[in-house]
């Protein structure tokens, strides 16, 4: 059994920053990759940041220069820097963690820009 736990999220005026984790525990052998998702009201689930365990990342376009992804190999732990939030980054924001065949998801954790 495998648990993510997010945290981070919350509420900031707009150019704020904010800082999301996310740890895994359990039966994990080996993590391939880890990353994150967000999905707005009424939109789709969208991809945030990703990162492969020989630190190979990918960003949105609508987030490069503004989020950095990290990762803690030893701690299972990913990591978003989000700095300048515009409002539409609005959304709850969730961890991927890939360990295949298998994937895993996080709970979802709000974050709030206020214009």
């Amino acid at each position: 059994q495998v648990q993510l736990v997010e945290s981070g999220g919350g509420l900031v005026q707009a150019g704020g920053s904010l800082r999301l984790s996310c740890a895994a525990s359990g039966s994990i052998f080996s993590i391939n990759a880890m990353g994150w998702y967000r999905q707005a009201p009424g939109k789709q689930r969208e991809l945030v940041a990703t990162i492969t365990k020989f630190g190979r990342i990918n960003y949105a376009d609508s987030v490069k220069g503004r989020f950095t992804i990290s990762r803690d190999n030893a701690k299972n732990t990913v990591y978003l820097q989000m700095n300048s939030l515009k409002p539409e980054d609005t959304a709850v924001y969730y961890c991927k963690v890939v360990a295949s065949p298998y994937e895993y998801w996080g709970q979802g954790t709000q974050v709030t820009v206020s214009s």
